[in-house]
């Protein structure tokens, strides 16, 4: 869990603030990415907001091979000898080198925003929310991995009548999810495995915590929750998996579900960091009738 202050209002660290989102929940959405994670997918498809501290990412085909970013450096990790550009023991992720890039071939990835800050720039789509029936939708990386953070922009929003769903892995603890539920019209649930063990290979992370939160949501919010389900061939969209699954959204009473198709997007967003990429992933995405036909399966 992080907190943050700067002139006395919470701070985060935000990736990105993308307008115009039509998947994140109803009507025109404008989505907040936050920076970090306690799960470790290995098809995740937002790599860049796994870690918390500040990133680099280089795109090779934008560079031009200039320089500046090997003399603006301050701790001598960027080089034109390295393929990535930046050795990422050395790299801080102060943001220097992006700065100075001409071609905005490296970037900076986690910029600090306060509830003050970001609440005056989401409220300048209040128009398109309006006119579409949408909002704000908060996203990540973890949303209630800032819990102090979210709790005061979800109040905020809320007094101005703005529509807020939060997406979450539901791997925080109980009181914290508790404490933003009343400042909430939706949550967006992900259950990737239903097995401990599968849960615990695929993520890193145990599930326990994550379905007792999802029950407990469930009874307090049954038709205000969309649980969702990722289809990563070979990871999550295994016969086994998918069957264990339909059984515990039957179990807990889960009333709505979608599922999320795998798209390999992510897997050049990994490599701009320099991380790497699990070779079993497939580098094209799921088809729509393989898609429908597994979804198919999660008639309640």
């Amino acid at each position: 869990m992080r907190t943050g202050t700067t002139a006395g209002s919470p701070a985060a660290l935000i990736g990105d603030v993308a307008r115009g989102s039509v998947h994140d929940g109803p009507g025109l959405r404008t989505t907040v990415f936050f920076k970090g994670c306690p799960l470790r997918c290995l098809w995740c498809h937002n790599p860049e907001l796994i870690r918390f501290p500040p990133e680099v990412s280089f795109s090779a085909d934008r560079c031009l091979a200039c320089g500046d970013c090997v003399r603006t450096c301050p701790e001598d990790a960027a080089s034109l000898d390295r393929p990535g550009r930046v050795d990422r023991l050395l790299c801080t992720g102060c943001g220097a080198c992006a700065d100075a890039c001409p071609a905005a071939a490296l970037r900076r990835i986690g910029t600090e925003w306060t509830v003050d800050a970001l609440v005056a720039c989401l409220l300048r789509d209040r128009p398109y929310f309006e006119a579409s029936g949408g909002g704000v939708t908060l996203s990540g990386g973890e949303p209630l991995a800032w819990p102090v953070f979210v709790r005061a922009l979800l109040g905020r929003l809320k007094a101005e009548g703005i529509h807020t769903v939060l997406e979450t892995s539901g791997a925080a603890p109980w009181p914290v999810l508790a404490s933003v539920l009343g400042d909430l019209d939706l949550i967006l649930f992900d259950v990737k495995a239903a097995d401990p063990g599968l849960h615990r290979r695929l993520t890193g992370a145990g599930n326990r915590r994550i379905l007792a939160n999802l029950r407990r949501l469930l009874a307090a919010r049954p038709t205000g929750v969309v649980v969702r389900v990722p289809l990563i061939p070979g990871f999550t969209a295994t016969p086994d998996n998918l069957r264990a699954i339909r059984r515990l959204l039957r179990d807990v009473g889960a009333r709505r579900v979608e599922v999320l198709p795998w798209n390999p997007y992510g897997l050049s967003k990994a490599a701009s960091l320099g991380r790497p990429i699990d070779p079993r992933l497939p580098d094209t995405p799921m088809s729509a009738e393989e898609a429908a036909a597994l979804a198919g399966r999660f008639a309640l």
